[in-house]
């Protein structure tokens, strides 16, 4: 089935050409399926690059999956057209009585900032309480995934001595995990942040945050993807989602501006100098999973109430 997104968003003509199954929405208005109404957060700068990202992995599923995009209103965007953002977004404050099926807050380059000086950072913590009851589930992703783990857990982020910048291999923290089905026993994921979160910090905590991947960065371990025991939020402290040249893209871009700028580790092949990825499978089942496992399978059918009632309850 397909992923609903307007037929004149970039996104739109970039899958279509990949051939994967996109369907405009007037065309999913004459058909009665239930859809699922996915919110996404989007405040990575680059936004049209990081729609088709997501896009894309959202469209590798069975079912007909509607996007709605946001971005903060109380931050000025300067690295993408306001045509763009005035036809294809929304902003919080018009959504904030609607209910969601699934929500994804993406990264953002503020990572060095303190949270409390970011300066949407009192708008981004009202979407964040939004989406203990309007909203069923909730990716959080990178610099999203430190935000809402300081926001609702106290667990802080803190400084590495050089950027963790490239393509790590990666391990599962538990043998049985639907959001893991498929994915095999050594992966990798990108990794491109200059902060991490003490294992530590994440193992102790008293609502018991539960690891899901780990890594090792040659020093210490890192968690990359954890969850909550309720699967109502999910963190993943990397870049799944990222394309073919993503980091290239990064390092081209900073090597330009300074000098210390880390090389991508295991991203490039040394003897052709192009990039094999070797992520896209991983992220494909990871957004599969979580679709089937942690939305659909759990999400009411009926939006009518104002507040999120799961099946079950």
């Amino acid at each position: 089935m397909p992923i609903i997104i307007p037929k004149e968003i970039p996104a739109y003509q970039k899958l279509k050409d990949e051939n994967i199954f996109v369907m405009s929405t007037n065309r999913s208005s004459t058909q009665d399926i239930r859809v699922l109404n996915i919110l996404i957060l989007n405040l990575m700068p680059t936004k049209i690059e990081t729609e088709t990202q997501l896009a894309r992995l959202l469209a590798n599923s069975s079912l007909q999956i509607e996007v709605t995009f946001i971005v903060p209103k109380t931050h000025e965007v300067k690295n993408t057209a306001k045509s763009h953002l005035d036809k294809f977004y929304t902003t919080f404050d018009k959504i904030k009585d609607k209910n969601f099926d699934a929500m994804i807050v993406t990264g953002a380059p503020v990572e060095q900032i303190p949270f409390e000086e970011v300066d949407y950072w009192n708008e981004l913590k009202e979407i964040f309480e939004f989406s203990r009851n309007h909203v069923t589930t909730t990716m959080f992703i990178c610099w999203g995934a430190q935000a809402a783990l300081y926001h609702f857990y106290g667990i802080d982020k803190y400084p590495l001595d050089k950027k963790l910048f490239g393509v790590f291999k990666h391990k599962k923290s538990v043998e049985y995990e639907p959001l893991l089905n498929g994915i095999d026993d050594i992966f990798y994921i990108p990794q491109s942040r200059h902060t991490y979160n003490k294992e530590s910090d994440l193992l102790a905590h008293p609502d018991k945050l539960i690891p899901l991947v780990h890594f090792n960065d040659g020093k210490e371990s890192h968690t990359t993807i954890l969850k909550t025991p309720d699967n109502k939020q999910l963190f993943i402290l990397g870049h799944i989602e990222y394309d073919k040249y993503t980091l290239k893209g990064e390092y081209d871009r900073d090597k330009g501006k300074r000098d210390d700028v880390p090389y991508p580790c295991n991203y490039f092949n040394t003897e052709t100098g192009d990039v094999d990825v070797l992520w896209r499978s991983t992220a494909n089942l990871i957004y599969y999973n979580w679709l089937n496992y942690y939305v659909y399978q759990v999400t009411p059918y009926d939006f009518k109430n104002p507040t999120i009632k799961f099946k079950g309850e």
